[in-house]
């Protein structure tokens, strides 16, 4: 099967190699299969093997997941930490923290992690990795980067050049072709008092990974169905983003009871508080960053071992937000970290342009391409806000979920969850629903109450 896998992408190479334009050499891309996995992470692990080498990911289910549930259990239960790192003790692993798990260490004695061994579970289908291997001689970056071109329904850039690249491919992370999410969203202030900010079953669907029919237009499609708190019962929220989002932009509509009527949005984007989580977030912090990148300059810094939620099984589908839920922050007894290779981008707000946020610090798996972790400072160049999304390979479908995520606010002393499943959520795995349902009548209808 291994060898299987590199005469594919070496095929692919070759076939596309004279009229390659794109990031990278014939050459370059033949390590793709050989010491790169198919989407461009190092096989190998590190010199220690507290990283292992990559072996395929994790791929079959444990005998306890009862399919169409929409709950994966935990396949590492078993487990205990291998230590925890703590205000005590972190100057030991300073290298390996990201700046915002430093700064809650210092700010909340009771914060710490517990790193568990390192479990490479990341894979996506065969489909998905032959394309990548295709992408990466033909895939461009055209309008600055704001926009991609020649690349279908793969990892568009598995050895990225530049760090507009990159955030592409953490765009474009395979998370399935389309899924339904039925969840909850916290905020817990300075006080340590829990608020309920948003209940909904939220559909996302990947165009650009249709099997049937992918999409060279559209990459990323959401429509949310509010349901609580009471207040925002009946509320729904579509929105399509575009591969050349530099031409075409985002299309966001939202349908709001008292109005009785579906609205074009464009206000929900960028640094707009995000509803969804009462104000706590923007809206281009969900999946620690969404959107268009034209406000930003982004830089590629490298790659680092650190230490990131990973495998977070128990807290995405398990536990319950009473327990989940403290004052201060997250019980850090609930959330796994393990540590793995990133792609570490750094995002500085472009001259003239303005966000609340100046600079944006993203940390990307090398597995899968999604960012597991981000920092934002604010306009005084002072770290404001720090993101953690909790991994889990959905293994049943060979995809990846990242929507569940902490967002701490460092300056007021709160912090929120979105995409909380634990109380009797749930994420489907599902086909594309029909063009129509896509459209704002469709929206109006599904959104009354």
């Amino acid at each position: 099967m291994k060898l299987c896998k590199r005469l594919i992408v070496a095929g692919f190479v070759l076939a596309y190699a004279g009229s390659a334009l794109g990031a990278v050499t014939a050459e370059e891309a033949k390590k793709l299969g050989t010491t790169l996995t198919a989407v461009g992470a190092e096989k190998a692990g590190n010199t220690d093997g507290s990283i292992p080498a990559y072996t395929g990911g994790l791929t079959t289910p444990p005998a306890s997941f009862k399919k169409g549930s929409g709950v994966r259990p935990d396949p590492f239960v078993e487990e205990k930490p291998l230590f925890s790192i703590s205000a005590k003790n972190m100057e030991k692993y300073t290298n390996k923290l990201t700046e915002g798990t430093k700064a809650l260490m210092k700010k909340y004695p009771t914060y710490r992690i517990d790193v568990y061994k390192t479990h490479r579970t990341a894979a996506m289908p065969q489909y998905v990795l032959e394309n990548t291997a295709r992408n990466a001689v033909t895939a461009q970056t055209t309008n600055g980067g704001l926009s991609i071109r020649n690349a279908k329904s793969g990892i568009p850039f598995p050895i990225p050049k530049d760090g507009y690249e990159a955030m592409w491919n953490h765009l474009l992370r395979y998370s399935g072709e389309a899924f339904e999410l039925k969840y909850t969203a916290w905020n817990v202030d300075a006080s340590g008092r829990k608020t309920l900010a948003t209940k909904a079953a939220m559909i996302e669907e990947f165009p650009y990974y249709n099997k049937k029919n992918p999409s060279t237009e559209t990459y990323f499609m959401v429509k949310i169905l509010f349901s609580g708190p009471a207040r925002r019962n009946g509320e729904a929220l579509m929105v399509k983003d575009p591969l050349n989002m530099a031409e075409k932009g985002r299309q966001a509509w939202q349908y709001l009871p008292g109005q009785r009527r579906v609205k074009m949005a464009p206000e929900i984007s960028f640094d707009t508080p995000n509803a969804g989580t009462a104000g706590n977030t923007t809206y281009d912090d969900a999946y620690t960053f969404n959107g268009s990148m034209e406000l930003y300059n982004f830089k590629l810094i490298g790659k680092k071992e650190m230490f990131v939620p990973y495998n977070d099984y128990k807290m995405v589908y398990q536990v319950k937000s009473d327990a989940l839920f403290q004052a201060k922050h997250g019980n850090p007894d609930l959330v796994r970290w393990e540590l793995h290779r990133v792609w570490v981008v750094e995002g500085t707000l472009k001259p003239g342009k303005r966000h609340i946020y100046s600079k944006r610090v993203y940390y990307l798996d090398e597995d899968c391409w999604a960012g597991l972790a981000s920092d934002q400072y604010d306009m005084r160049g002072q770290l404001y806000r720090t993101q953690f999304a909790a991994m889990t390979q959905s293994y049943d479908v060979n995809a990846v979920l990242t929507d569940p995520a902490f967002s701490y606010d460092l300056i007021a002393g709160s912090y929120s969850f979105n995409g909380f499943l634990g109380d009797n959520g749930s994420a489907v795995y599902s086909s594309p629903l029909p063009a129509r349902e896509w459209s704002p009548d469709a929206l109006s209808g599904s959104g009354i109450r």
